[in-house]
This record gives C-alpha cells, sequence and structure tokens, in this order.
C-alpha cells in the first residue's frame, strides 16, 4: 500500500503539471480561434470554463502539498476535466470541433494512473458527454462546406499533434519518477539486507567468543599452573618455555576473538564522540596491520583539525580494514595514500593503491559478505561490507573505482556536520 500511495503522489504532482499545460494551451487556441480566424465564438463562458479549470488546479496543489493524493483525487480531477472539455466542445460546434478526439488523453492517463474501475468510469463518462454533445451544442460559423472541411482537416492534424505531445510528454514523465523511485527502494532493500548480515555477524561472532573464551580461559589457568610447578629448580628450561608460550598464544587468541567481534559489528552500540580528523586518521593508519607497504596520509589543511561528531572506534576501525586491503594489493614497497579532503558537506577519506586492480566482474561483488579475492588465511571478505554498512548508518558512502592494470580507488565518504544523537533519558537507560 505504502509504493501504492508513492504512485499516486508522483502521479497526481504529474497531472497538476500537464493540466497547467493543457490551460495554457487552450487559452492559445481561443485567441487564435478568435484573433487570427477572426471567427466568432462566445469568448466570454469559454475563458469562464478555463477559469473554472484554473481555480480547480490551484486547488488540487493546496491540497497535494498538505494531504497524500489518493486514487479518487485522481478519479474527480480527471472526470471534471472531461466535464470542463466537454463544456468547451459545446460551445465550439460539439462533435464537429476537430479537438474532440482529445477525449483520448485522460482516458489514456487514467489507464496508467488509476485502476480498472475508475478506469472505465471515466471511459463511460467520455462517451456519454460526447453522445450528449451529438443532439446538443452551439454550431461554429465556419462559412460554406469547402471552408469547413479545409479548416476541420488542418484542425485534426494540430488535434493529434497536441495530444500525441501530451500523452507521449506525461508517459514519459511519470516512467521516470517510477523508476527514479524504484531504484530509491532498490536502495532502501540493499541497505536493510546489509544491515540484517550485519546483526547475522554480530550475533554469529558473539556467539563464537562466547563459546571460545571458556575453554581459552581454563587452558590460560592450566597453563599458569605449569608455569609455576616447572618454575622450581631442576625443571627442563624448555618445559618452561613452553607453559610460557602456551599462556602467549591464549592471550593472543583472546585478542583476536575480541577483534573478530568488533569487526563483525560489535561497535554498532558505541556512542559518538568528537574527534580531530587527524587523529581519526592517524588511529586508522596505526590498525593497519601490513608493515610492508607504508602508508602516507595527505589531509588538507582545511580539515586536519576539524572535529567530526562519530563512532571513534567503529569508524577507525572501517579505515583500518580499507587501508589493510590497499596495503595487501600493493607491491612491497610501494605507499599507499590516504587523501583526506573535504567535498561539499561531505568529507572524503580516499585511499588509493598501486596495485593489479579488479575486472569489472570481480568490481561488481565487493562488499559481499565472506566474497574475498585474498589467498586463504589473510582475510574473511567482511573489510568493505563491514565500512559500507558503518558508512550507512553514519548517512554516508562507500565507493570503489578500479580497473584491471590501474590499481583501486576507495572511497569512504561521511557527512561534515553531522550531529550526534541525544543521550536517552534516564528511565530509558535503566
Amino acid at each position: 500500500m505504502a509504493v501504492e500511495g508513492e504512485s499516486d503522489r508522483i502521479n497526481f504532482a504529474w497531472l497538476i503539471r500537464l493540466r497547467w499545460a493543457a490551460i495554457g494551451g487552450q487559452l492559445i487556441t481561443i485567441g487564435v480561434v478568435q484573433f487570427v480566424m477572426q471567427l466568432a465564438i462566445p469568448i466570454v463562458p469559454l475563458l469562464a470554463l478555463v477559469g473554472a479549470e484554473i481555480a480547480s488546479n490551484l486547488g488540487c496543489a493546496l491540497l497535494a502539498g498538505r494531504r497524500r493524493p489518493r486514487q479518487a483525487w485522481l478519479a474527480a480531477v480527471m472526470a471534471l476535466d472531461v466535464l470542463l472539455f466537454s463544456g468547451l466542445l459545446y460551445l465550439t460546434g460539439g462533435p464537429l470541433n476537430p479537438f474532440s478526439f482529445l477525449y483520448l488523453i485522460p482516458i489514456a492517463l487514467a489507464s496508467i494512473t488509476l485502476r480498472a474501475a475508475w478506469t472505465w468510469a471515466l471511459v463511460t463518462l467520455s462517451l456519454a458527454c460526447s453522445a450528449v454533445l451529438f443532439a446538443v451544442h452551439e454550431p461554429l460559423p465556419l462559412g460554406d462546406h469547402a471552408r469547413h472541411m479545409s479548416l476541420h482537416l488542418r484542425g485534426m492534424w494540430v488535434a493529434s499533434g497536441v495530444a500525441a505531445s501530451f500523452i507521449v510528454y506525461f508517459l514519459f514523465r511519470v516512467r521516470r519518477a517510477l523508476e527514479r523511485h524504484e531504484r530509491e527502494l532498490d536502495a532502501a532493500r540493499s541497505a536493510a539486507q546489509r544491515q540484517e548480515r550485519l546483526a547475522s555477524l554480530a550475533t554469529l561472532a558473539a556467539g563464537a567468543a562466547h563459546e571460545l573464551l571458556t575453554p581459552l580461559s581454563t587452558i590460560a589457568v592450566i597453563a599458569g599452573d605449569l608455569q609455576r610447578d616447572l618454575a622450581q629448580p631442576g625443571a627442563s628450561a624448555r618445559a618452561v618455555e613452553d607453559a610460557r608460550l602456551v599462556r602467549a598464544e591464549v592471550e593472543r587468541c583472546r585478542a583476536i576473538i575480541e577483534r573478530m567481534r568488533a569487526d563483525a559489528g560489535d561497535t554498532a552500540g558505541e556512542g559518538f564522540a568528537a574527534i580531530p580528523v587527524a587523529a581519526l586518521v592517524q588511529s586508522a593508519v596505526g590498525g593497519a596491520s601490513d608493515a610492508r607497504v607504508a602508508v602516507r596520509p595527505e589531509i588538507a589543511p582545511a580539515v586536519a583539525d576539524r572535529l567530526l561528531t562519530v563512532p571513534p572506534r567503529a569508524v577507525g576501525q572501517a579505515l583500518s580494514a580499507l587501508i589493510e586491503n590497499a596495503q595487501q594489493a600493493s607491491p612491497p614497497g610501494d605507499d599507499v595514500v590516504v587523501r583526506v579532503a573535504p567535498a561539499g558537506r561531505q568529507i572524503r577519506f580516499e585511499i588509493n593503491d598501486h596495485g593489479a586492480g579488479m575486472p569489472a566482474e570481480v568490481l561488481a561483488r565487493v562488499g559481499e559478505p565472506f566474497f574475498t579475492t585474498k589467498p586463504a588465511g589473510r582475510g574473511m571478505g567482511l573489510g568493505v561490507f563491514l565500512a559500507r554498512a558503518v558508512a550507512d548508518r553514519l548517512g554516508g558512502e562507500v565507493t570503489i573505482t578500479s580497473a584491471p592494470g590501474t590499481g583501486t580507488s576507495v572511497v569512504f565518504a561521511l557527512p561534515l556536520d553531522r550531529p550526534a544523537p541525544a543521550p536517552a533519558p534516564e528511565a530509558e537507560r535503566s
């Protein structure tokens, strides 16, 4: 129903615009007939009917700004147009008027904007009005039959051009508007799917951490006891070293699990804080673990000391993941460049590498969870996905440009002036 309501809003807005164009065309036609062709037509009643159209369209525009349009509104406005158009035809020759087949315009519009019942009702109304005009109308003073036929044929040519132009214009504009709305819906659905995947990953990571930390704690305790026992005189130095190594590796596993939890979205509940851009970049560069390739930050002076109100850990880890991807794609000895600069109302963190680049089919899949081109053991394929989730949550975006042989450019963009959310009330927090 929400999608149908949005379609009605779009259709009603374009119907109002189309009516303004029709009103302009009617005024021009009346002026041409009266002053150029110099035919005696009832100018005052005709202008009164056009004035009624103008008043009704102003009312439609006012109402559309206050309430959500419905199908009944569209049907009522089109029915009013049929009645007013019938009035114009009544005063200008009825069915002998070459513009009489413009009844097709509201019918054509109804067929793509209204439900079947409303459309058939409009068809019935148009046929009834047209039939009445055969019996009752004011004739035009066109002179002899030859002049009448000549004017009639020329009028039909003009009328066909007007009808075709109006119908094609409206159909194309409505179709483009609906296509744009569909793209927005697709983007919203994609964002919702990414958030669902992110929540699933966070749940998976939390469950894995809960399951693994308990046995790791037990191993750590036993390794500590062994280390103390082996510290007695006469114990093998190698056994002491092995016990110390076991404890060190257990602590390393703990750290890996904690990082996995953070990487999988555990920062979603992190609070917002104001952090200088330069400090955020420094934290992100420090979090990148590949030491083979240097990272060279280039921060525009205009934003170096500017405060960003963001969840620092989440944004820092997102940038670190993107920087680490660039390091792993670059040949040893090359630099990864991180350029930071304002762009309108956004700040752009652009990460460039000089690696092999990606073909279009790989680029299209970058950002899918667990999709990676790295060798086994060098990544889970979550870096870009999680960075994109963080950017979406903050009203930003991640865009990737790459081609074989040209390296890869990743832009992590965030709003410059995004206010931090207000703290929850005390009762809510408790």
